[in-house]
């Protein structure tokens, strides 16, 4: 019985189109982080299990794809550890490797590990699929790409200043006119939960915080008590539920709650540098906007974070980032700063889709289509195709000797702008038949009429 064909939930197949327009995204990208003095590593589609587990948090960790170890790999797990069924205890010992989840713990590594063969700050930018045991839906899938560019090595604000244009640049040169880089500060997160004295509750205040967009006023105040948080501290932190105005009146507003707070005035200072640069220096189409809502990544995330949305389009964020502090210190390696930002290829492949804002993709495809009339005329072509592949000349032979009309259409259908036909005659007379198949005139000519034709087509 055949096999009714299928592909996991949340992976994808691209067709050729696809592929070439996923292509322009790359190279657009791959443009403004050469610009910006980025080189491109790679690293393995799986790291050991200990390299990537506890780096993400709990949810993070549920959300890794563990690949089994190779061959009988229940052979060394015990009957007693089976049948309590402890899948954290189980699957360490039948799983020694995983999936990478992102791009970012992967680098870490590579910099600790090659850290006597880079000179720092060290730019790196990669461009890769990662895997997330996530649940399918409009624009998050579990195999996808992360383009990222990471700087280690500097604990300058001009980084921060420089992703911002980094963004900037890329989303411009994709014709998004109204890209909206939303900028944060773990500091001055720190800095909330600290003036409200639910220090110990950081991470149940700035989850519930960041959903204030999705569930309203109501909805982050009644997750907020139901986690602890009091009334009076609440009472504290109102004035973020309606914090509007220009990124300087946020700023302004921010220094003045956070007074008490050494952490997040260091926060305000930080993200004020970042302003002020930008605003001087300008951006081309991005619009810089504070978000103090903005969590992302808590469990490395140390400085500046970062998040790009495109207006008018339900697809999430298609990028984000920030300044990690001490990552490479869980691998050994300490005092090595880093900040990074990555581009989600697929979200803005369905932005670009919503939006028509693809260019027209010109896939590749033969300029020429040789007829095949039987060996000795398919060796009379090949001979010729090789010369005008040495011309820089896409050219291929039908593959079968196939009725004329079958290739005919087969050419039609390809979009090949000429068809080349060398029969019996044509070979006797060292000569082609050139047929435009637009306006469906044909002349015969020499091999080196031929390519001077097609080179000037």
């Amino acid at each position: 019985m055949a096999v009714k064909p299928s592909i996991p939930k949340g992976t994808r197949d691209f067709s050729p189109t696809q592929v070439a327009q996923r292509n322009y995204i790359f190279n657009t990208i791959k443009t403004s982080f050469e610009l910006f003095g980025f080189q491109p590593i790679e690293t393995p589609a799986f790291e050991n299990s200990s390299t990537l587990m506890g780096k993400y948090g709990e949810e993070g960790d549920r959300l890794i794809f563990k690949i089994l170890n190779s061959g009988d790999y229940l052979s060394k797990v015990s009957d007693i550890d089976l049948s309590k069924k402890d899948s954290k205890k189980v699957t360490s010992q039948i799983s020694e490797k995983a999936l990478r989840y992102d791009l970012t713990v992967p680098f870490a590594r590579y910099v600790v590990q090659h850290q006597n063969d880079i000179t720092f700050p060290f730019k790196r930018y990669q461009m890769q699929p990662v895997w997330r045991a996530d649940r399918p839906q409009k624009g998050r899938f579990r195999e996808f790409y992360q383009c990222d560019a990471d700087v280690v090595g500097s604990t300058s604000l001009w980084q921060e200043v420089s992703f911002v244009q980094l963004y900037d640049d890329a989303f411009s040169k994709l014709k998004f006119t109204n890209t909206v880089i939303k900028l944060n500060n773990r500091k001055i997160l720190s800095g909330l939960a600290e003036i409200i004295g639910a220090k110990d509750k950081l991470i149940d205040f700035t989850v519930a915080l960041d959903k204030l967009d999705k569930i309203g006023i109501e909805g982050v105040t009644k997750e907020m008590l139901s986690k602890g948080i009091s009334e009076e501290a609440l009472k504290k932190v109102q004035p973020l539920f309606h914090f509007t105005g220009t990124n300087q009146d946020k700023l302004s507003e921010l220094r003045t709650m956070l007074a008490t707070s050494e952490e997040g005035i260091k926060g305000v200072e930080e993200l004020q540098f970042v302003v002020d640069a930008l605003e001087e220096i300008g951006l081309q189409s991005a619009i810089l906007k504070i978000d103090v809502t903005l969590a992302r990544g808590l469990n490395y995330y140390t400085g500046a974070i970062f998040e790009v949305e495109i207006p008018g389009v339900k697809v999430g964020s298609v990028g984000g980032g920030g300044r990690y502090d001490d990552l490479t210190e869980i691998f050994g390696l300490k005092n090595i700063s880093g900040v990074g930002i990555s581009f989600g290829l697929d979200r803005i492949y369905l932005a670009l889709e919503e939006l028509h804002l693809f260019e027209a993709v010109v896939l590749s495809k033969p300029k020429a289509l040789f007829i095949n009339f039987g060996d000795k005329e398919a060796m009379y072509a090949v001979k010729a195709i090789k010369v005008l592949r040495q011309n820089k000349i896409q050219s291929e032979l039908y593959p079968d000797a196939a009725k004329m009309k079958k290739q005919m259409m087969y050419a039609d259908k390809r979009n090949i702008p000429f068809v080349i036909l060398a029969g019996s005659s044509e070979i006797e007379k060292e000569e082609f038949t050139l047929k435009n198949m637009q306006s469906g005139n044909q002349q015969n000519c020499s091999q080196k009429e031929l390519i001077e034709i097609l080179k000037n087509a």
